[in-house]
This record gives structure tokens, C-alpha cells and sequence, in this order.
């Protein structure tokens, strides 16, 4: 009887060790195919904006020219007013461009996502935007990830700007060439860069993915041929060191030339989460505008996404958001918020702005006799930079109607 016991318990504990585990709720959005899909089983459709110029400020949103990059206005207002005070602007800038209640009105549109274009130097010790070490990235785009939680919206993290600049223009705050594909210290700052961010969201399902770089390699150069060659490489080497603590969010691929030209793309299979991204803006509007974009769609058969449109006629907008959804191209507008007009919310200038801030950026500021001959009054100066900070609260702004009905997001 003894024996017959110990039996039974050995067989039912071998049949208790093969018996499958118990699944646990996915609590991420993943691919199937073409589509993305939520948790829940049903189709997920990207349709949001993206918070461009917050965390990588790009000067005509402020109406300027000639100081177009991060560090150029950076530059300008140090001359303008001194380094204490700019530091000061860039905080309250920080504090106020995206708050709560900016998110709450986004969702409120009908939107489900948002775009972050962030520059990588929020998560190193470089000087930027008033901060000389301890760089607040996580803290700034965490705050935004909550508040997206609260809502019902999902984040996409887009590296804007990477090391060495990925693009070699203005929107890459670079030195006007992409020597992230020909230095290997920036490389390898890149790929630690992701793979510092995917350790901290890796459990944050409000997270949908990670885009590795935002339009790759200007077509200015005359090496674009050889410099494309290396842009596949770099994202495989990013996402292995991601996959190392993250298996759970989507990788975004855009492509170069914009995020236009895919030929470049050769391989889609090195990874099971990925989803392709473009961008437009201008052209004709109608599908013949994005016919290669759905054709190589189908020709890998993942989920497509416009990561940027916008910026013209209410006409034109309606009728490629009516084109991307008949397609099944999710898509986020660019941007949320800008000065004037182009945007879901606008900011006014100040007073002043127009009269002396923006001649200081435009004027000729050559060298230091020319800026200090062309600085305008310090105080008055500070007065307009001071009140634009407090111009871009929500409470202080005003929706556009026509541009968000523009984007069919409801």
C-alpha cells in the first residue's frame, strides 16, 4: 500500500510540472500582421499629434530663422540675456509647453497616442536647455506617461535628435552632417542611450514603442549611397542591445531620406515587434501620394504608421487622414502646439517678441563686436522671453478647430 501511495504522489507530481503555466493578461500593444492590436484583442489605430519643439525646440516655432536648432536658440538667448537667465526660460519653458491638462484636451479630441520627439542629450550630462549635468529626461517625458495613462493614451518615444546628429540639418540639433553613421562613439552612445530608456519603460505598457531615429540622412550629401548603407546595421546593433532588457515594446523603423525612401530598408525580419513609419508633407493630396509607402507595406506585412503630416491646407489634411485610415496607416499631426497658426493649440507672442527678439536672432551676430552691437535692451528683452513662458499654458492658448477637425480623429 506503501508503495502504491508513493506512486501515486510521484505521478501526480510529474503531471503538475508539465502542466502548462498559466497565461497572464498581455498588457502591451503588439503586431499581427498589418495591424496593431491592444491588449484587449481589439485593432489599435493610431491617430494622435506629436510634442515637437518641447524637448527639441526647432526655431520656426518660435519665428525664427536663422537660430533653427536647439543649440543655435540656445546660443542666441545666452548672448541676448546671459546664461542664468536662459537657463531659467528653458526650465519654465519645460515646465509649461506640456502639462496635464495639454494631454487631457489631446484625448479629449478622440486622439489615442502621442508622439514625443526628444533630443538625446535629455539623458546625458551634456549641457542642454539650461541643465549642465543631471539631465531630466526621464522625469520630463515620466510626467507625460502618466498623464497619458490617466487618459486612455498610448506614447511613442522618438529619438529626434541622436548623437553625432542622424540627419545633418536644423531638426537633428546637429553639425550639419549625420556622423552618428561614421563615429563610433556616437554609435555606441546611441545604442546605450536605448538601451538605458528600454530598462526604464520595459514595464510601462502606456509605452508603444520605440522609434530608433526621426528622418535619417538629409538627401543633401553627396555620400548618401554609402551613408545609407550603414543605416540598417546601426538599428540592429540599437535593438539587440534593447531585446537585452525589453521584449515587450514595438521598435518603429522609419528610413532615410526623410523617412521617404525605404529602398535602403532590406531586411524586416530581425525582429518580431516592428513596426514601419513615414512621413509627408506636401504634394499632391490622394493615395498616389503614399502608393510606395503601402506597397512596400504589404511587401513585409507589418503595421505602417505616417509619424508626421501637416502643416497644410484643412483641405489637404482631411483628405489624407480619410486616405490613411482607408489604408490603415495609423498617423500622429505635427505638432500639437506652435506659435500662431499650424497646430491643435497656438501660442501668442508677446508683446516685443516680433520687435526685439526675433532681429536679435535674425541679425547679423557674426562676431562679438556685432553682438554686442546688435543686443537690445536686456530687460526688455527678458520681459518678452518671461511672458512667452507663461503664453504657453494651455490655459493660455487657443485651440485650432478647423486643423483638429482636419484630422478625423473622432
Amino acid at each position: 500500500m506503501k508503495k502504491i501511495w508513493m506512486l501515486l504522489c510521484a505521478t501526480l507530481f510529474l503531471a503538475s510540472c508539465t502542466e502548462e503555466p498559466v497565461k497572464t493578461e498581455n498588457r502591451f500593444i503588439r503586431v499581427e500582421g498589418e495591424n496593431l492590436v491592444a491588449p484587449d484583442g481589439s485593432r489599435f489605430f493610431i491617430k494622435g499629434t506629436n510634442l515637437g519643439c518641447w524637448l527639441n525646440p526647432e526655431g520656426y516655432m518660435f519665428g525664427f530663422g536663422r537660430a533653427s536648432s536647439a543649440r543655435l536658440i540656445n546660443e542666441m538667448f545666452c548672448e541676448m540675456v546671459g546664461p542664468d537667465r536662459t537657463a531659467e526660460f528653458w526650465k519654465r519653458f519645460k515646465d509649461n509647453y506640456v502639462t496635464r491638462a495639454d494631454v487631457e484636451f489631446i484625448a479629449s479630441c478622440g486622439a489615442n497616442t502621442i508622439r514625443i520627439p526628444f533630443n538625446y542629450r535629455i539623458f546625458t550630462d551634456e549641457d542642454y536647455l539650461g541643465l549642465t549635468s543631471a539631465q531630466d529626461g526621464f522625469a520630463r517625458i515620466d510626467s507625460v506617461v502618466k498623464w497619458c495613462g490617466e487618459f486612455g493614451l498610448h506614447v511613442i518615444l522618438d529619438m529626434h535628435a541622436a548623437p553625432g546628429g542622424q540627419t545633418g540639418d536644423n531638426i537633428d540639433d546637429s553639425y550639419g552632417y549625420p556622423w552618428l553613421f561614421e563615429s563610433p562613439a556616437s554609435r555606441q552612445l546611441f545604442c546605450d542611450i536605448w538601451a538605458r530608456i528600454a530598462e526604464h519603460y520595459r514595464e510601462e505598457p502606456v509605452v508603444l514603442g520605440y522609434e530608433l531615429m526621426n528622418e535619417p540622412i538629409a538627401p543633401f550629401f553627396d555620400t548618401q549611397e554609402a551613408l545609407n548603407a550603414k543605416f540598417l546595421p546601426l538599428c540592429k546593433e540599437a535593438v539587440a542591445r534593447i531585446r537585452e532588457v525589453d521584449t515587450n515594446h514595438i521598435i518603429v523603423l522609419g528610413c532615410p531620406q526623410w523617412n521617404t525612401n525605404f529602398k535602403p530598408v532590406t531586411d524586416w525580419t530581425f525582429d518580431d515587434k516592428m513596426m514601419l513609419t513615414c512621413h509627408r508633407y506636401g504634394g499632391e493630396a490622394g493615395v498616389e501620394g503614399i502608393r510606395d509607402y503601402i506597397a512596400f507595406r504589404d511587401s513585409t506585412g507589418l503595421p505602417m504608421y505616417m509619424g508626421e503630416i501637416g502643416h497644410n491646407t484643412m483641405e489637404w489634411q482631411t483628405t489624407y487622414s480619410r486616405v490613411m485610415q482607408q489604408n490603415n496607416i495609423g498617423y500622429t499631426f505635427w505638432p500639437y502646439k506652435k506659435r500662431d497658426i499650424e497646430c491643435m493649440v497656438a501660442f501668442d507672442v508677446p508683446e516685443g517678441w516680433d520687435e526685439i527678439v526675433v532681429p536679435f536672432a535674425e541679425g547679423d551676430r557674426q562676431d562679438f563686436g556685432k553682438v554686442r552691437a546688435a543686443r537690445p535692451d536686456q530687460e526688455k528683452a527678458w520681459k518678452a522671453m518671461c511672458e512667452l513662458t507663461e503664453n504657453l499654458r494651455f490655459e493660455n492658448c487657443h485651440p485650432l478647430e478647423d486643423y483638429i477637425g482636419s484630422m478625423l480623429l473622432k
